[in-house]
């Protein structure tokens, strides 16, 4: 292994944990002199949305061998996650959190849900990143044997987004 990878490796491992830490930080600071970003969760699951679209679009590019449309494709991709993460921690610093409403049945698909969409994004972290190391460092086989484990993550990850914000959505103030 080159020296440029396992620095790149550090960084992942790096990156992968430091995110998920400084989230749950953040998520208990509120900036009052801010006031509430009420107008990104729709925004944040519509982005949510539009990524699950295009990881289909990406895997139906590289399966027609238009390689380079899926890699343009995966980096839209990867900025739209960051778009996200960033309108998720500064409507989470400006807002109150809500509770979810819903009783019985509902709210235990609720919770599961969304624990499995929350434990998984924290997984996908460097699954992405690792995945997109290895295209960067054109170890394609790395990349399509950790891509096949990736992807339904991620599409799952970015679904289930969608879905929590429209069973929560009714209970924002």
């Amino acid at each position: 292994m080159s020296k440029s990878s396992k620095f790149y490796n550090r960084l992942i491992i790096l990156v992968s944990l430091t995110i998920p830490i400084v989230v749950g930080i953040l998520f208990n600071v509120k900036l009052e002199s801010i006031p509430p970003l009420k107008m990104l969760p729709p925004i944040y699951a519509t982005i949510n949305g539009l990524t699950a679209i295009l990881l289909i679009v990406a895997l139906l590019y590289i399966k027609n061998g238009k390689r380079k449309n899926h890699e343009i494709t995966m980096k839209v991709n990867i900025f739209l996650s960051l778009m996200f993460l960033v309108m998720y921690i500064a409507y989470h610093i400006t807002t109150d959190s809500t509770p979810y409403g819903g009783e019985g049945t509902i709210r235990y698909l609720y919770f599961g849900i969304l624990i499995s969409h929350i434990l998984l994004s924290i997984v996908l972290i460097p699954m992405v990143l690792f995945t997109y190391k290895f295209a960067t460092f054109k170890d394609f086989k790395s990349h399509k044997k950790l891509s096949r484990i990736t992807f339904p993550i991620w599409l799952y990850v970015t679904v289930t987004g969608v879905i929590v914000y429209f069973m929560i959505s009714p209970y924002y103030s």
